[in-house]
This record gives structure tokens, sequence and C-alpha cells, in this order.
């Protein structure tokens, strides 16, 4: 039986309305980040205690719907470890894009391009509502049109990189093969830097959380040509072998 009916890929209403009956059942806010154009940008924070969150986030670039309904899929099958520690949530970022299949925001901008501006509708509160907490690891999750199997970027100055192994425990789809994805060396499907690369057009959501103070940030990408059941699992596998080598699971 697929995981996700092919005609909802697309429908932001459907997926929110399954964020929004998560949130119900644990007893957490559905809170609004924003509204764009008169829709609603969404996010939920689950957990208590001091410890630092564990950021998630799916949905920047609205084409690569495996990675949102992947991060759907995962919440509903750990909620109680959802209740057990703290998880910043962001379900869609971009729901225009989703809506429409396509990479960029309501504006025709890529918002992977953004997250340094403030008065950017989406990043600005993003920032606003980011700054100042806690942040232990962050996951954002997306999708290649020109990958040929997953890949991860890690961004740490832990001399140990975690993605090797978490690598190694996937299981549904391969780790692209490329020596290089986009431009940078790759060793079975990790690409990992020790510093915030120079001369970017712009700075994606992974960089801003390491310089607000994430000390590991990972953004995972599925073959987005592949089968979107797949990608969706691996997604779930993803984050589920992330949290196993946090020791978390």
């Amino acid at each position: 039986m697929p995981l996700l009916p092919l005609h909802q890929a697309h429908d932001y209403r459907a997926l929110m309305a399954r964020w929004r009956g998560l949130a119900g059942r644990l007893k957490v806010k559905f809170q609004t980040l924003t509204e764009v154009q008169g829709v609603k940008v969404h996010w939920l924070e689950t957990g208590h205690g001091d410890e630092p969150v564990i950021y998630l986030s799916s949905g920047v670039h609205g084409d690569e719907v495996g990675a949102a309904w992947g991060l759907l899929l995962w919440a509903e099958e750990n909620e109680a470890l959802l209740l057990k520690h703290r998880f910043l949530i962001f379900p869609c970022l971009n729901p225009f894009g989703l809506m429409l299949n396509t990479r960029a925001d309501h504006h025709g901008q890529d918002l992977n391009r953004r997250f340094h501006i403030e008065d950017d509708d989406i990043c600005g509160p993003w920032r606003r509502l980011m700054v100042g907490r806690s942040l232990g690891i962050g996951l954002c999750l997306h999708e290649d049109y020109d990958g040929q199997g997953c890949y991860v970027y890690e961004l740490s100055h832990h001399r140990q990189a975690l993605s090797q192994d978490i690598m190694a425990n996937l299981r549904t789809l391969p780790p692209d093969p490329r020596k290089s994805i986009d431009g940078s060396r790759a060793v079975l499907g990790v690409i990992r830097r020790k510093k915030v690369p120079l001369r970017l057009p712009g700075l994606p959501e992974a960089i801003v959380l390491h310089q607000l103070g994430c000390e590991t940030t990972l953004t995972f990408e599925t073959p987005s040509e592949f089968s979107l059941d797949d990608r969706v699992q691996a997604q779930v596998e993803f984050v589920n072998a992330v949290l196993s080598a946090a020791q978390i699971l």
C-alpha cells in the first residue's frame, strides 16, 4: 500500500490537517509563524525541560514533497519520542511552493538563499523566533532533482563526523555515488564542512542555524526522480538514524 496518495502530494491543506491532528494528540500548540497571501506558515514545539531543542524542517523548496511528507510520517510514528524530548518543527516553510510544485516561494525567489534577510516575509519571522534558543542538532530535509541517491551536507565544528554512520544505516535508497556534488567533494553521499563556505549568493537555512549556535546541521537530500514512497521512507530512516547516532532514540 502506498505511504502517500499521489493526488495529495501537493495538497498543503491535507498536509497541515495531519500536522494539526498530531499537535492535538500531543496537546501542544499548532502555532502560526506568519501568513503570506492569506496562507499560514506553521510551527510547533514539543517536550519540556532545559535540553537543547532538536530542529526539524522541510518544505523550503515546494517541489521536494518527499521531504515534507517524510517528516510528517516520521512524526506520526514517533509521538512518544516527541513528548519525551524537545523538538522544534517547521512542517512546511514554503506553502506556495508546495501547492504550485515549484522550488520558488510566493515571490518567485529561492527561500533557501534568504535566511539572512530580516525583512523577508518568512525568513524574518523565522529569525525572530530562533534567536536566543538553545539549539542541539538541526535537520533540514530536502530533495534533489539531479540526485542519483541520497546524500547529506554536514556542517559541524566537531572532529568526529556523524554522517558516515548515518548514511550506512539507510536501507530504502542507496547513497549518491557521485564524488562531486554541486561542486563539493562527496564520499559515499557525505559532504562535510567545518567552516561556512565563502561567496554564497545568499545564506541557506542550515548555515544560519549554525550561525545561531546550532553545533551540527545536517541537510539531507533524497533523489526526487525516484519513487515517492521510497523517498518518503528514506526521509523517515534518515531522521531515525540521526537521532540514534545522537543517542536520542
